[in-house]
């Protein structure tokens, strides 16, 4: 797995970059809509891949550029497959295909972290990218990942690419939330949904990719990830369920809960060499929460509390994105969201 972070940038703990996955689980229905557009002749000029995070939607962009730039296709790889030593897909992997322009966060050298939004500069790299003549193949292809992280001036600053379809290009657009994007955006791609794959399937592949040993484990993984085969590898290889059992019983107890246990589940998370339980506690929260709001509502309560815990608890990891806030106090301000929904709730 290559340690270059331009190619490594947002690729999850464990998990190979989507440059680097030849395989996909349960998506052949879109990989077929895919490679019909294709073999048409008549391929729409920008796709935007929606779905859950981690169920292979930049997996499925790779494999769709690779058979755009030129790579022959080896059905063992599956509808849209291609063999990993084939010349085109070894240039792509080394980041050195001159056809393929990749847009997303930039990283920050000041700050050594990411950035957090897909600023202006990335975005404009589209234009001058397209206006070039592609190689030997005759296409080009940018793919930007994700779509949801451009603030309103990259946005608009790629809304004139897509206004003016480049000859022999397309564009794949990577979004989790897809009605956060501006309609503009929305309305010049065709729209392509990746659901999560069938729990069995996906427990195969946990398993066989992460070591799981029972099929029972791999699906309690999946379950913290609504199913989502990626996320739940990352998860498995980071050590993250633990972390997952600690913020369930954290919220069980969280209205007698004390300052010196959410103290202590913040150190867990934050300490030196464990920068990658911090997106996971942040997810683990986000879930229990949106439990305790469905388990509230089903007594017959009101969720007011736990579904406003859940939109600022969202804003608040936007904004330690955004603003470098520090992580610890960050996840102690998260906890104290909690807290005070279940105080508010019991009273």
């Amino acid at each position: 797995m290559s340690l270059d972070p331009d190619i490594a940038s947002d690729q999850q703990a464990g998990c190979l970059p989507p440059r680097e996955r030849y395989d996909l689980v349960g998506h052949d229905e879109a990989e077929n809509a895919f490679n019909h557009a294709w073999q048409s002749g008549r391929i729409h000029h920008a796709w935007l891949i929606t779905g859950p995070k981690g169920i292979g939607k930049a997996s499925f962009a790779w494999r769709a550029a690779r058979r755009i730039l030129g790579a022959a296709r080896d059905g063992s790889y599956g509808v849209l497959g291609s063999h990993p030593q084939d010349p085109v897909c070894r240039t792509l992997e080394a980041a050195a295909n001159p056809d393929m322009l990749v847009i997303r966060r930039p990283f920050d050298e000041k700050r050594k972290r990411w950035r957090a939004e897909v600023t202006i500069e990335e975005a404009r790299k589209a234009s001058s990218f397209f206006e070039k003549s592609a190689g030997a193949g005759g296409w080009r292809v940018c793919l930007v990942d994700a779509a949801d992280d451009m603030n309103v001036n990259s946005a608009n600053a790629l809304l004139k690419t897509l206004e003016e379809p480049p000859q022999r290009g397309i564009l794949f657009l990577i979004s989790h939330s897809p009605g956060r994007l501006p309609a503009t955006i929305r309305s010049r791609c065709r729209k392509l949904t990746l659901s999560a794959p069938d729990e069995a399937v996906s427990a195969r592949w946990l398993q066989e990719q992460s070591g799981i040993e029972s099929e029972e484990a791999a699906r309690l993984a999946l379950a913290r990830c609504g199913n989502a085969p990626g996320r739940a590898l990352a998860l498995a290889a980071s050590g993250g369920l633990p972390v997952y059992e600690s913020v369930d019983r954290f919220i069980a107890s969280a209205d007698r809960s004390d300052d010196a246990s959410a103290r202590g589940l913040a150190e867990s998370v934050t300490a030196r060499g464990k920068d990658g339980l911090l997106p996971i506690f942040f997810d683990a929260l986000s879930a229990a929460i949106q439990v305790q709001a469905r388990e509230t509502a089903k007594r017959s309560a009101d969720p007011q509390y736990w579904l406003k815990a859940w939109q600022e608890l969202s804003r608040l990891v936007r904004d330690a994105d955004a603003l470098y806030l520090d992580p610890r106090q960050t996840v102690l301000a998260a906890l104290s969201l909690s807290r005070r929904a279940a105080q508010q709730t019991r009273a």
